[in-house]
């Protein structure tokens, strides 16, 4: 799997809108913070608006803010909300493929590695990011002894 830009910086321009929880913070102050593009930050916000993870106030103490509690916004609603599918192959979803021959199983695995992303990103919530308290699935996956190394 690949985190696009987008999909990064929407989860970490979430993370400063959880951090600020329920209050406003202004897009240039989410672009200073994360270090983001600010024209950039603002299409992914205006996606997040679009989607219902982000609400935003106009004014001069207006800014953005997370629509829910930052316990129920998921990684992965934010990943759809600015890439769509979280699984695609050749720009279709994994149960739409289909091969001949030797290939044929394929769409099995597919699926199930759509299935391992989404039990990742769907389980884990802005709130327990920025706690660093993880569900523990996730923390085993990170303890496997080649979690860490690039391949």
């Amino acid at each position: 799997m690949q985190i696009s830009a987008r999909g990064d910086y929407a989860v970490r321009a979430a993370l400063s809108l959880a951090a600020a929880h329920p209050g406003l913070l202004p897009a240039h102050a989410i672009a200073h913070e994360q270090d983001l593009p600010y024209k950039f930050l603002e299409a992914v916000l205006a996606d997040l608006r679009r989607a219902g993870l982000v609400r935003s106030q106009r004014g001069a103490d207006g800014g953005y803010a997370l629509a829910a509690a930052p316990a129920d916004v998921t990684v992965g609603q934010l990943l759809r909300a600015v890439d769509g599918p979280l699984a695609e192959v050749r720009g279709v979803r994994p149960e739409q493929t289909s091969y001949d021959g030797s290939a044929a199983h394929l769409p099995t695995l597919w699926v199930a590695v759509r299935a391992a992303v989404r039990d990742v990103v769907d389980h884990v919530s802005l709130a327990q990011l920025i706690s660093g308290r993880m569900p523990a699935k996730v923390r085993r996956l990170t303890t496997q002894p080649d979690a860490w190394q690039p391949r």
